[in-house]
């Protein structure tokens, strides 16, 4: 298949990659930095130049979306906007800018995250951001065309990030970044639709 993935260069994004070109799929990756094209997701024209550069493909997976995270008490509209313009309108927008660039029978799999489920402090943002990303994906599976199927996978936090996140998730139990990327696998190869996969 040809897939194309954009926050490629991030950690989920490495290991996806690395899983997905084991089973010999003809990559394309898409972010800010070190990637075969540009994009900036919070912009629907740099989307929409991403797909005419990139064509048609099978399947698009989303690894990318800045969130806020701080206490309810700081939290102004202004840094509320910062999850709402990438986490969210951004993976929600690469689906409606991609329908015409995916193959019949193709898919999207797009990123949400534990705090969807499983709350911690000064993660509302973030957590509202990915709640409406599954929203999203379940009501917008049963409209899908040509047969194109939609995801999203929902890790917790990961082993390779724990140093940095850690504080913001005690007593969590990290997942290794290779064991989220056989979600992503699982999306793109299945015939799963409207479904979160979670690797917590």
């Amino acid at each position: 298949m040809k897939i194309l993935i954009i926050g490629a260069t991030g950690t989920i994004g490495k290991a996806v990659s690395e899983t997905l070109e084991l089973a010999q799929h003809d990559l394309i990756s898409a972010g800010r930095n070190d990637t075969d094209y540009y994009v900036d997701i919070t912009s629907p024209n740099s989307i929409k130049a991403m797909y005419q550069n990139v064509g048609r493909v099978d399947a698009v997976i989303s690894v990318a979306g800045a969130t806020h995270f701080g206490s309810l008490a700081e939290l102004t509209p202004e840094k509320n906007e910062i999850s709402i313009d990438s986490k969210l309108k951004g993976q929600v927008n690469l689906v409606l800018l991609g329908l015409n660039h995916v193959n019949d029978f193709g898919s999207f799999t797009l990123t949400t995250g534990v705090i969807v489920d499983d709350p911690i402090i000064g993660g509302v943002s973030a957590a509202m951001a990915s709640g409406a990303v599954r929203a999203f994906v379940q009501s917008s599976a049963q409209e899908m065309p040509r047969g194109i199927r939609i995801n999203e996978v929902s890790p917790n936090v990961l082993k390779e990030s724990i140093e940095k996140y850690g504080p913001f998730f005690p007593g969590f139990e990290p997942v290794a970044a290779d064991r989220v990327a056989q979600a992503y696998r699982k999306s793109v190869e299945g015939g799963q639709t409207g479904r979160t996969y979670k690797v917590y």
